[in-house]
């Protein structure tokens, strides 16, 4: 008698959400292989979106939130994989700081201990989406990145804040299986359409490996495949869809205004910019997500730049014929919004004026176009790191060795390398996803795992994530490299 295959079942949070809606599409193309539980919000959005869905039988949608432990238990119980997508994301964000803390970290302690509750919780296999916020202020020169460099917020980043906590929730948890894979801005037609303040809180200069929606979809139903070897699991990756796709932000929005028919230099001013306090990198390691999960369509960014305008309403065609002078006005309105927008702080908030520019004098010495383009960045984007010109930080251990192979005195000299001590138990050295205790440079004990603090970058958390600038100090060499711009011994 032939036996009957028994799919598997995806527990997917967030699924109304664009990465997370990319996601559910790819494994519901492959329903003949996989059950698919969602939690949704019941808003009246949401019900009319999965709709079309109520009634297949390989679909299971929760009517819920994520901060509701029952509804999380729900979707959990009987899950062979849980992909946690869910939770605040900018620009909401960005107005409702608090909130996405408490939403963000609580959904990340109930999906885990829900998983750990059930019986079979060994078994289960759990995937949460991180961030790229993760990685904090990365401009040049060190602007070339990967996992375990350092991790923390920029300032006024509460979302990161929380991706920091949610992240090591997952990664302490005595799970058997997960992964951390954080999240890059993610390139989707929409992205056009979102006009916010926040938009000029990225510095022009700064840079950004972008990961398309298509291939984010793709990694999550991948991840599911029983292609994925058990080496896959336990670690931190960073999701890019490749270097065509390392662009500066200059560039960026170079493109993204030129398939709209519009001159950055002739809608945007360079002073509305900040000139520092945000977060992204080009990715030294984005290839080991790839070579694990072969998830990039590989599509040429320029062509993947015209299929996303292709995609937009007929009345996008007509923002060419608008005068420069008239999109220019209508984008300044953005700076001066209350709290958020970058010339409501030069007039009245000097604290971010600090954060974000430096100085009200750094501020007003920022220059013309043609002074801060970074057109050399764009042409020789590969040039410094395959000369060794790139400053490519040093995590203080041998980074080609298995961590569980480290003995205590490497531990301790990479504890020190971050201005702290390794305080152990030595007994549960080369034991994956054993909880030591650690001290940092201002005497704070703390406990975090060793995947944490070395595949991963974190450190003390009971220091504050964000607001390195004032609390870090030269003791600690690991993270004074991005302060300093350097590479330290």
């Amino acid at each position: 008698m032939k036996k009957t295959k028994i799919n598997k079942t995806v527990f997917l949070t967030g699924a109304t959400g664009n990465m997370g809606w990319a996601g559910f599409q790819e494994l519901y193309k492959r329903k003949n292989r996989f059950n698919i539980t969602l939690l949704a919000r019941p808003s009246k959005k949401n019900r009319k979106l999965l709709a079309p869905y109520a009634d297949d039988p390989s679909v299971k949608i929760i009517w819920g939130d994520l901060l509701n432990y029952n509804d999380v238990l729900s979707g959990v119980t009987g899950a062979d994989f849980v992909l946690h997508v869910g939770g605040m994301v900018s620009p909401q964000a960005d107005y409702y700081p608090e909130k996405t803390l408490e939403v963000n970290v609580k959904a990340a302690q109930n999906v885990v201990r829900a998983i750990l509750e059930q019986p079979d919780k060994d078994n289960i296999k759990a995937v949460y989406i991180g961030s790229v916020a993760q990685c904090g202020d990365r401009l040049p020169p060190v602007h070339w990145g990967r996992t375990g460099d350092p991790v923390y917020a920029s300032d006024y980043d509460k979302y990161s804040v929380s991706k920091c906590i949610a992240e090591k929730i997952f990664s302490d948890s005595g799970l058997k299986w997960w992964v951390s894979l954080r999240q890059s801005g993610i390139l989707y037609p929409a992205i056009i359409k979102k006009m916010d303040p926040i938009m000029f809180h990225v510095p022009v200069r700064g840079v950004l490996e972008w990961a398309t929606i298509e291939d984010s979809g793709r990694l999550l139903a991948n991840v599911c495949e029983d292609t994925v070897p058990d080496g896959f699991w336990n670690r931190f990756y960073n999701i890019g869809s490749g270097p065509q796709y390392r662009l500066t932000n200059y560039e960026f929005e170079k493109r993204l205004l030129g398939a709209l028919g519009l001159d950055i230099e002739k809608v945007f001013e360079p002073q509305w910019f900040a000139t520092r306090n945000f977060h992204g990198m080009w990715y030294l390691d984005s290839d080991r997500l790839e070579d694990y999960l072969h998830f990039r369509e590989n599509l040429p960014v320029d062509e993947y730049f015209r299929r996303m305008v292709s995609k937009l309403p007929w009345y996008y065609s007509l923002a060419r014929l608008a005068p420069a002078s008239l999109v220019r006005r209508f984008l300044k309105k953005l700076t001066e919004v209350k709290d958020l927008g970058s010339q409501y702080w030069i007039k009245h908030d000097p604290d971010r004026v600090k954060a974000y520019y430096g100085s009200l004098e750094e501020y007003r010495s920022i220059g013309s176009w043609p002074m801060i383009r970074p057109g050399r960045m764009e042409k020789d984007k590969e040039r410094a790191l395959e000369s060794g010109e790139a400053v490519i930080l040093n995590h203080g251990y041998d980074t080609s060795r298995p961590i569980y192979s480290l003995s205590e005195a490497e531990i301790e000299k990479a504890a020190v390398f971050r201005g702290g001590h390794f305080l152990g138990p030595e007994t549960g050295i080369g034991k994956k996803g054993t909880v030591f205790e650690w001290e940092c440079e201002h005497g704070h004990r703390f406990t975090a795992t060793l995947e944490y603090v070395l595949l991963g970058g974190g450190w003390c958390d009971v220091c504050d994530i964000d607001g390195i600038r004032s609390h870090v100090t030269s003791r600690n060499r690991f993270t004074w490299q991005v302060l300093s711009g350097q590479c330290l011994e």
